[in-house]
């Protein structure tokens, strides 16, 4: 009997910020955990993995503080240096790639644009995307319950789904979170649940822009002239 994505190893993928700009800002938390397959409404099992505190060599905006609790005076004193933080998350990705294991990221467009930048910025060289098959519990819950009223972030997609989020806004505990949130998607929707790795992450390019075209298309028509970005998981 086969086995599902969602039943063998994954790999979540978190990062706190400057803020959103992702050309612009710097990561000054990230994640990388695994977790162990946890039921709805059952708490994410403790996660194995690391996490990594970066000074950003920026300021932090009070505002981008407010949200996940990092300040200026907490990365200075025990934060790592970019260069070498980032040179650590990108091997363990590389090594998530070479073996098979599918990475969890929600709204990964951010997340993976983010690093993307970041990389570049410090000289360090990038994992093979090409070769990296990424799960978007966001894009699959648009996919499979469009229509769906209210909001759709990380901790209203948990409350929904019975998914427990604990340590919101920290890069380890939304990691976990997410990566709950997608074996209970794949678990419930055989449409997704059925696919292999890269064929899921094929649809998601597809749905992904699909949805920023029905997204844009919707601004249009009331007057506003905004674009919403079609490229995932990267957009630069």
């Amino acid at each position: 009997m086969s086995v599902h994505w969602y039943e063998g190893p994954l790999l979540g993928f978190d990062t706190e910020t400057t803020g959103v700009v992702c050309a612009a800002d710097r990561i000054v938390q990230a994640a990388l955990v695994t977790v162990a397959p946890a039921g709805p409404g059952e708490p994410p099992p403790a996660w194995m993995g690391e996490t990594w505190l970066i000074d950003p060599g920026i300021p932090i905006p009070p505002g981008a503080s407010r949200v996940h609790g990092i300040t200026d005076e907490r990365v200075k004193a025990d934060g790592e240096p970019p260069a070498k933080a980032l040179a650590e998350i990108a091997s363990s990705l590389a090594a998530a790639i070479d073996a098979g294991t599918p990475v969890v990221a929600f709204r990964a467009g951010f997340d993976f644009t983010m690093l993307a930048f970041e990389l570049e910025r410090h000289g360090i060289d990038a994992p093979d995307w090409e070769r990296m098959a990424v799960v978007d519990p966001a894009v699959l819950d648009k996919r499979v319950d469009r229509f769906r009223k209210g909001k759709r972030t990380l901790g209203a997609s948990c409350a929904h789904y019975g998914v427990a989020l604990d340590e919101a806004h920290s890069a380890a505990g939304d990691a976990a979170a997410t990566v709950a949130l997608a074996r209970v998607i794949g678990a419930r929707f055989p449409e997704v649940g059925g696919m292999e790795p890269a064929e899921l992450h094929r649809a998601q390019v597809r749905w992904h822009a699909e949805d920023a075209a029905s997204l844009e298309a919707y601004f249009q028509r009331r007057g506003r002239a905004e674009t919403v970005e079609r490229r995932w998981p990267f957009a630069k």
